[in-house]
């Protein structure tokens, strides 16, 4: 292998890690959440934009509202899991960008300034967000369980507002029993990598 990172970390964060559709009761810490972020903060994205959104459920309330609105089979493992997050895209997430990419503070206003642009700018770089804080997650020794099995338009409606578009809603813990279904197959590098 030439790779650099240890057998174990990628173990960790791509071969072994699963997704994970029962949990343990072992509840994920607002530090192992600070912990996550500040790690996947550095993930690169055009413009040093950062458009993703993360809405913790932690409320028994907000969280049975949430079970509502999921796809059938996602209710009873998002109704168990420790702790739930909604990623968004902040479609107006431009504004920051004076202060996130100061060698070029112009770019709000050149690039962004229409609002389809914008959205579809956000959509893109918060769901390579979306990526890095999964691989966070599992960094984190957490299970990560992204599902897009849910009413996209109500989910906004209740959790968010017009400027945030939801993008996945992810379980996050330590996994309980029978966690796992089995391996799905992978493409093969030969049906992926084209070489010009």
């Amino acid at each position: 292998m030439s790779l650099v990172l240890d057998p174990a970390a990628q173990d960790l964060l791509f071969r072994e890690a699963r997704t994970a559709n029962t949990f343990s009761d072992e509840p994920v810490t607002e530090e192992q959440v600070a912990a996550i972020y500040d790690l996947v903060k550095y993930g690169p994205t055009a413009f040093n934009q950062s458009p993703l959104r993360i809405t913790l459920v932690r409320s028994e309330e907000a969280r049975e509202r949430l079970v509502g609105l999921m796809a059938e089979g996602n209710q009873a493992k998002t109704r168990t899991a420790p702790l739930v997050a909604i990623l968004s895209a902040d479609n107006e997430f431009h504004h920051e960008l004076p202060a996130l990419l100061p060698h070029f503070p112009q770019a709000k206003d050149v690039f962004f300034a229409e609002r389809p642009v914008r959205e579809q700018a956000a959509l893109v770089n918060a769901t390579l967000q979306a990526g890095y804080f999964i691989v966070g997650v599992r960094a984190a020794g957490l299970a990560a369980g992204p599902m897009t099995g849910f009413d996209f338009a109500a989910v906004q409606k209740e959790f968010l507002d017009d400027d945030h578009t939801p993008l996945m809603v992810v379980n996050i813990g330590k996994p309980g029993e029978d966690a796992w279904f089995p391996r799905s197959p992978r493409l093969a590098q030969d049906e992926v990598i084209t070489t010009v």
